[in-house]
């Protein structure tokens, strides 16, 4: 790496003692983490706390299970706080495809009609609308968004495919495989001029937007905690702020059941709720440590950097200019594109991150767009230079003599 390159390296952030940021997490350091973006971290504060709360509970369950709502409701507090959201508009569920069955469950019937979806939608919730729409006896609509279109060109190209028929919009506030953001403020607006509910799947954006919510106006919007908040694994956020919200129920049917919006929610049986009571620890941890805007400028500082380098090795082995023009890029998250063939589907997607975890020892994402692989970084507070100049400088000549093979039929 140039001293030119280092020079723009932004500087690790540190814990209070002088330690490196990645000593407050129990990440195997025989691996590169790349990948905070697909499952999260947690710190270690966030895991003794709910490691502490387990403790409680299976030392006295009799004890710890009825008094456990009111728990989940301050923990839901804790993180409508931060969130900057009222708390009576917040529910907490296991993660945003849960929340988006929330909505999927409970918004009102359409016999016949569409549910709009964009071509950069999360597999697992555009799965979902599918299955809405075979139950209404109606169609999934695909609206295509170029992945370097920018706002004006983002909102119209899904405003376009608005229709009569329409009766539902499902849309990224951060896209999953293509790292961008969607201007979802218009969009929404847009959709309640229409009458036409709109869910918002959010799962990438708690701990990357200050105020995420602010300014949209949509039915239903979920979150992950466990993302870039760094919560226990199975904490997301559901807000509902129109009229829909008296209409939405938690996916498990318990003794809550009567109690208005959101309090229904904070009643799930004998489930262990732990990830969400541990939540506010996380969250605090960051903001008490570093604070969230100075995470999120180290992040963002960082993913500049690591796209750069990167996409310079890429294109200085290839040949081939690697940079990729994302019309709303994302702070923490970019993308570089790979070598074709690699990565040119979602399944081949899936099997070069396994086998660069396993080989390489790095822990990284892949997505396909259009028929185009890319390298999805992503970045956090325990992230380094270092980490990103090791893939710059051993794995993509990896990938290059991978892709090399594919296109002559090697196996390997």
């Amino acid at each position: 790496m140039s001293t030119t390159d280092l020079a723009t390296a932004p500087r690790p952030l540190a814990l209070a003692d002088g330690r490196p940021a990645a000593a407050a997490w129990s990440l195997d350091p025989a691996v590169k983490h790349l990948n905070h973006g697909s499952f999260g971290a947690v710190p270690l504060p966030a895991q003794d706390e709910q490691n502490r709360l387990r403790r409680q509970m299976d030392a006295s369950p009799v004890q710890w299970f009825p008094a456990l709502p009111g728990k989940v409701a301050a923990a839901r507090r804790a993180i409508a706080g931060f969130l900057q959201v009222a708390a009576d508009d917040l529910a907490l569920v296991p993660n945003a495809s849960a929340g988006a069955s929330v909505a999927y469950a409970n918004v009102p019937a359409r016999p016949g009609g569409e549910v709009l979806v964009t071509d950069h939608g999360y597999g697992a919730v555009t799965m979902g609308a599918e299955r809405l729409a075979r139950r209404w006896g109606g169609t999934v609509r695909t609206a295509h968004v170029p992945l370097d279109a920018d706002a004006d060109t983002a909102y119209e190209s899904v405003v376009a495919e608005l229709g009569e028929a329409t009766g539902l919009i499902v849309l990224d506030h951060i896209t999953s495989a293509t790292a961008r953001w969607m201007p979802v403020q218009r969009i929404a607006e847009e959709a309640r001029r229409r009458g036409i509910p709109i869910l918002v799947d959010g799962a990438h954006v708690p701990g990357l937007a200050d105020d995420p919510l602010s300014g949209l106006d949509c039915d239903v919007w979920v979150g992950n905690l466990h993302k870039f908040g760094c919560a226990p694994r199975g904490t997301a956020a559901l807000v509902a702020r129109t009229e829909l919200r008296d209409s939405l129920y938690p996916l498990i049917d318990s003794w809550g059941a009567p109690e208005p919006f959101p309090d229904r929610f904070d009643t799930q049986g004998t489930v262990d709720a732990t990830s969400y009571l541990a939540t506010p620890t996380a969250l605090g941890f960051v903001e008490d440590t570093w604070g969230w805007t100075t995470a999120r400028t180290y992040m963002r500082e960082l993913a500049d950097y690591a796209e750069r380098i990167i996409a310079t090795a890429f294109s200085e082995l290839t040949g081939e200019d690697c940079r990729v023009d994302v019309g709303m890029p994302v702070n923490a998250l970019r993308l570089v594109r790979v070598p074709a063939p690699l990565a040119a589907t979602h399944a081949e997607a899936d099997a070069l991150r396994d086998r660069v975890a396993q080989e390489l020892g790095v822990a990284t994402a892949f997505t396909s767009f259009g028929g185009v692989g890319y390298l999805r970084l992503s970045t956090h507070v325990y992230n380094t230079a270092a980490d990103f100049e090791y893939f710059a400088e051993h794995c993509v000549p990896v990938l290059g003599a991978w892709s090399r093979n594919q296109s002559h039929g090697g196996q390997r």
